[in-house]
């Protein structure tokens, strides 16, 4: 498992952060509040960066389907085969 606090996620988290900061420097927020939203923040920024990676995996490659075993010729005219 990778960390939550990867440089990705961290941008992310900060780039989330923006309108909160904005708020508490206009006086909207106290610090409390800041700081409860910036973990909210945190966590936002690793499910966006978790389903951006998701979504950017290329999907697995496709086994090819087995090819049936080949039917001997006296079964495919549609006579049964002899029995021993």
């Amino acid at each position: 498992m990778t960390s939550p606090f990867r440089w990705d996620v961290v941008v992310t988290g900060f780039v989330l952060a923006v309108p909160v900061f904005l708020l508490a420097l206009r006086g909207d927020f106290t610090a409390d509040d800041v700081l409860s939203r910036l973990l909210w923040c945190l966590a936002a920024g690793w499910a966006v960066v978790a389903l951006v990676r998701w979504a950017s995996t290329p999907p697995a490659p496709v086994k090819p389907a087995r090819k049936p075993a080949p039917v001997p010729a006296e079964a495919a005219e549609g006579e049964p085969a002899p029995t021993a």
